[in-house]
């Protein structure tokens, strides 16, 4: 019958070399007899010249007799078996240490150490010590017998140790044996890697104003391990995740084949305060009609995903540099944070980045990063591989349903209001209803416009200011914006004349029609002089009508004399 690794008798290697040594001694013994006359003192010569050398051989057995000479030959029985000569100690294996402590001791003292509560060594030892006496046990064990019997239990059962005190993501992460990826058999945009990190800066958060700390959401290229897309999100929006996919798409020119992220749960409520899970936010259709497929990671298995080790490298690369860390918890605020830091507090920059600018130095890293050699990849930076791509000339309106959605918002005669800024186009004049808006941070120069049940209406542009004395004090293009601005003042208000006169009859049209486009004749000038006053918005539009059509008015006369009309044309 094979014995099994259970029934083998355990030998420890210092015991397998003693036996040896044993063995060499016996030869050279029995070599150093045969060439003498008198046994007797040959024997006694033998081990004084062994005692009082410094051999190989003495270091290992030690000090010798010549009883144990002869008795050593006897247990040999003329073999050459050194097992014969193992030492006859009692040794423990690798489940049964050999302790003075009880089976109720130990019972004590591990159910202490095995605690989730994490109880140190020391404390479960003086515990167990005075639970003992109290049980009125005369003989206390010596603290040191505890504490080698807790060591050789966390070494020889580390799995249980670090299961029963720090729990399953632990085991999984310290015990467990993980796979090695081959990272080389893949192709840049095989595979998008996605998590979130709780930016350890401040930012001016633009929709309050005041400083505080965002979430980057990105995604990372498992080939090239580029950060290829990310977003910043500064309130609780599901749709940055589809927002930072969008960026990672666009950047790439390329739609990815599989998005690998944190299980669909703890994706979402790592970030968010409800529990509902990636399967119930319709990210699956939103993936699937790009064609892309959706892998989630196992739970607590952290080493699956690549993009952690970026964050780090991000944290200690970029974060720390800026002038608005304030570290990511309670262990690692900078200085001029802690009590009473006065001097810090006063050498401390109080510049906070606002979302733009902390995007443009966040690239600016990037940059740095993509200059690196990559891990997968040797000879040939982050950039190189990255630029090994096959691009697909994505046409980003297929990425509309991507889009990070806002608030619903109401439209109001200059357009949307939104950070603070006007957003107008022509398909918006006339509409004083609620809207959808769908927009990326990354370019605020316009913003998409749907209706509440997502009919596209237009994408509107931010409405920039005019020079507020183009024509004197301003350039050839400050007078060309006023001008255009104006035209389509008159060009909408046109359409809105147009427009209404469907809905009026043939006099009312007529009388219209007659104020605004018939040319005004000299002699009837002062007849319909009121009708005329109504159409002007203020005395400079009036001035520059009259002076075509009618420069003798006495009205012109007086306007010349007024400080309005020597601000604006003298």
């Amino acid at each position: 019958m094979t014995e099994t690794l259970d029934t083998i008798k355990f030998t420890p290697e210092k015991s397998k070399q003693i036996a040896l040594a044993r063995l060499d001694l016996i030869h050279k013994w029995l070599e150093f007899r045969r060439k003498a006359n008198n046994k007797l003192q040959a024997d006694y010569d033998f081990v004084n010249l062994h005692n009082t050398s410094n051999s190989h051989l003495f270091q290992i057995i030690g000090k010798i007799s010549r009883g144990s000479l002869h008795r050593w030959h006897a247990m040999l029985g003329g073999t050459d078996d050194y097992q014969k000569l193992l030492p006859q100690y009692k040794y423990a294996s690798i489940n049964d240490y050999r302790t003075c402590l009880t089976d109720e001791e130990i019972k004590i003292f591990m159910g202490l150490l095995l605690h989730p509560n994490r109880i140190s060594i020391g404390k479960a030892t003086a515990l167990t010590k005075y639970k003992l006496r109290e049980q009125g046990q005369n003989f206390i064990p010596a603290d040191i017998t505890f504490r080698r019997y807790a060591m050789w239990f966390k070494n020889n059962n580390y799995d249980k140790w670090v299961l029963a005190r720090d729990g399953e993501k632990a085991l999984s992460d310290k015990v467990e044996p993980y796979v090695k990826r081959d990272a080389s058999l893949l192709d840049v945009g095989d595979i998008l890697v996605a998590d979130g990190h709780k930016l350890a800066f401040q930012v001016i958060n633009p929709f309050t104003g005041k400083p505080s700390r965002a979430t980057l959401v990105g995604f990372l290229d498992w080939k090239s391990t580029a950060l290829v897309g990310y977003e910043i999100m500064l309130e609780e929006n599901v749709q940055c995740i589809a927002s930072a996919l969008r960026n990672a798409i666009i950047n790439l020119d390329m739609i990815p084949k599989i998005v690998y992220q944190d299980n669909g749960r703890a994706f979402r409520a790592k970030y968010f305060t409800d529990d509902k899970g990636f399967g119930e936010l319709g990210f699956y259709g939103l993936y699937a009609k790009l064609g892309i497929e959706t892998v989630f990671a196992k739970p607590y298995n952290a080493r699956a995903k690549v993009i952690e080790r970026f964050f780090k490298e991000f944290q200690e690369g970029f974060e720390k540099l800026l002038p608005s860390y304030v570290g990511s918890s309670i262990d690692n605020k900078p200085a001029y944070l802690l009590r009473n830091e006065k001097l810090h507090k006063n050498w401390h920059s109080d510049y906070v980045p606002t979302i733009d600018e902390a995007i443009k130095m966040i690239d600016m890293w990037l940059n740095f990063k993509n200059s690196q050699p990559c891990t997968n990849a040797p000879n040939l930076t982050v950039a190189e591989v990255l630029e090994a791509r096959k691009r697909q000339n994505i046409d980003t309106n297929q990425l509309d349903d991507l889009m990070l959605a806002t608030e619903v918002k109401t439209i109001q005669r200059n357009g949307i209001r939104f950070l603070n800024c006007d957003y107008f186009d022509e398909r918006l004049y006339g509409f004083k209803s609620k809207v959808l808006i769908k927009y990326n941070l990354f370019d605020l120069t316009h913003i998409k416009v749907y209706t509440l049940k997502g009919e596209f209406l237009c994408t509107a542009e931010r409405v920039t200011e005019t020079h507020p004395m183009a024509k004197i004090l301003g350039t050839v293009e400050d007078m060309e914006d006023f001008k255009q601005k104006i035209q389509k003042q008159k060009r909408l208000k046109r359409k809105t004349i147009n427009s209404l006169k469907a809905y009026l009859p043939q006099e009312e049209i007529k009388l219209i029609e007659y104020k605004i486009e018939q040319p005004v004749i000299q002699t009837e000038f002062k007849e319909r002089s009121n009708i005329v006053q109504g159409m002007f918005k203020n005395n400079a539009e009036k001035y520059e009508y009259l002076i075509k059509h009618n420069p003798d008015d006495a009205w012109i006369t007086e306007f010349k004399n007024t400080k309005e009309y020597k601000l604006l044309y003298d």
